[in-house]
């Protein structure tokens, strides 16, 4: 198949587009490669695909395109020059804390860009789109685990609001137009080539320059975090199944994560929570060294725990998330060990 992959120099679309090259499919990636953080990271993904690549031969194309998805001429240029597969949109304004001092940021990425994404996925009648939406929309919710048949309409930050609206949008192309579409809310994911505005990152280089870590809410978080291989097998096999219409869907008593048109909505997790300081001891572990915690009170619009129930993915496409969060985080600093050459 040919494969659109949006984001594809940031984290999970780097590792999403490497597997599909890996598997004998072509690639073309649309990255504006913004200096959220480190641009050197994000081109070091961009040097890693190239190479992909050109390990496959002739068996793949790959291209990247440089362009921002809320440019509307760029975007459809890119669907003129090719017939997309599929369509998987991983590219945004990441970042719960970021989007209170930067909501602009956000709308230009997260709901111009995803219009543009939409619109030109109608005009070209794209089979299929799968598009990242986040754990975050569950907001104020406190059940856990967290379904997909939970209410999600008090967002705590601005970065989650535009999320849930991605959501709301890509149903009205999908009752309208009839485009299948695919949302998935991850949850905390974490590996190899990962954010470094992530705790992981930011905690493992504290720790071997032996500075103090911020341990937020006392350490009394718990993250459903996610390890990136497992991510990438449940988004890549979601895109592979083609989103219909839900035929048990009554709009007398709607479900609120499918629809009598082609649309759905999975949670992508772990589905085994831990505590933020159990995160910080396989940290500790797999680098050898004692990390300097600094405990503080929780900071605005973050959500003390999150758990995902994930049986309606499990059912869907048979995915089943098997990496622990040690081996996670040991594979991580192996990672960064080598990357940064510490």
């Amino acid at each position: 198949m040919k494969c659109l992959i949006t984001g594809n120099a940031g984290f999970i679309g780097f590792h999403v587009a490497n597997a599909l090259m890996a598997r004998g499919d072509s690639v073309v990636g649309v990255d504006n490669v913004n200096d959220y953080y480190e641009t050197s990271l994000k081109e070091a993904r961009l040097q890693a695909l190239e190479k992909t690549a050109q390990r496959q031969g002739d068996a793949v194309e790959y291209e990247f395109v440089r362009a921002n998805i809320a440019d509307k001429a760029a975007l459809d240029a890119c669907f003129e020059r090719h017939q997309f597969d599929r369509v998987i949109h991983l590219a945004a304004q990441a970042g719960v804390r970021h989007s209170i001092e930067h909501p602009e940021a956000y709308v230009e990425s997260n709901l111009v860009g995803f219009s543009n994404l939409l619109e030109a996925c109608r005009s070209a009648k794209t089979p299929h789109l799968t598009y990242a939406s986040t754990s975050s929309v569950y907001g104020g919710n406190t059940t856990m685990p967290f379904s997909e048949d939970h209410g999600v309409d008090h967002p705590l930050q601005f970065y989650a609001a535009t999320k849930r609206a991605n959501e709301l949008m890509a149903h009205s192309y999908s009752h309208l137009f009839k485009l299948p579409t695919t949302g998935l809310r991850f949850f905390t994911v974490y590996g190899p080539w990962g954010r470094p505005d992530m705790a992981l990152f930011k905690f493992t280089k504290l720790i071997l320059q032996e500075q103090p870590i911020p341990v937020f809410n006392h350490g009394h978080h718990s993250r459903d975090f996610t390890y990136i291989d497992d991510i990438v097998e449940g988004v890549i096999k979601s895109s592979d199944q083609i989103a219909t219409a839900d035929p048990a869907w009554s709009a007398a008593d709607p479900a609120a994560a499918t629809s009598n048109a082609p649309f759905r909505i999975f949670n992508i997790g772990n589905g085994n929570p831990a505590q933020l300081s159990d995160y910080i001891d396989a940290l500790e572990e797999a680098l050898g060294k004692t990390a300097i915690r600094e405990m503080l009170p929780m900071q605005p619009g973050d959500i003390p725990d999150t758990h995902a129930d994930t049986r309606k993915l499990q059912q869907a496409i048979g995915y089943k998330p098997d990496t622990s969060v040690r081996e996670g985080v040991q594979k991580f600093v192996e990672w960064y060990r080598a990357y940064y050459s510490v």
